[in-house]
């Protein structure tokens, strides 16, 4: 296994290195990983929540309260729920999100995913998506890819695919415009 440290760092990134070796230790780095994303989800979803866990504003004990309600509506239970408790007690709750990433960076470096992001001006087809999963494979040294598609019509037509840090833009929006500003540099 990588070492933690050439994934993710700071205090987000050691309290999400200490979550995946306890989850690691019980075999549950799986359902771990679901049950934060789970807890993002709600987060981004929600400002009220966004609002709590942002907030220096709320003691630690009104966070617990909270999340306490929220963690069991959700059905956040086991190590992730008791992680989750811990940082609201230690007051690092405004690190969450962070934590919950840099966790997500150490399961997908365990199970040898690699994540990318692709924007398309149309919807892709299956043919197209396992096409470019197998491309993305490739270039990522035959490391599985996890795929989120987004649609964006303003690219008026081609794909912009993000995987890792690196970047490919091949919308006609951003071939235009670069059309554009060289025709404004020769006039």
């Amino acid at each position: 296994m990588a070492e933690a440290g050439d994934i993710v760092s700071g205090v987000a990134g050691r309290y999400a290195s200490a979550l995946f070796a306890l989850a690691h230790e019980r075999r549950e780095t799986g359902p771990v990983g679901e049950a934060l994303a789970r807890f993002d989800g709600l987060i981004e979803e929600s400002p009220d929540l966004k609002r709590l866990v942002r907030s220096p504003v709320f003691s630690a004990e009104d966070q617990a309260k909270a999340l306490a309600a929220i963690l069991e509506a959700a059905g956040i239970a086991g190590i992730a729920a008791n992680f989750i408790r811990l940082v609201a007690a230690k007051r690092r709750l405004f690190f969450i999100r962070e934590m919950i990433a840099d966790y997500g960076k150490l399961n997908d470096r365990f199970r040898g995913v690699t994540r990318a992001k692709v924007t398309s001006a149309a919807p892709l087809t299956d043919e197209h998506v396992a096409a470019l999963k197998d491309a993305l494979r490739a270039i990522s040294g035959g490391k599985d890819v996890d795929l989120e598609v987004k649609l964006d019509p303003s690219l008026i037509g081609g794909l912009v695919v993000q995987l890792g840090s690196r970047m490919v833009d091949g919308s006609l929006k951003t071939k235009l415009n670069a059309i554009r500003t060289r025709m404004k540099e020769v006039g």
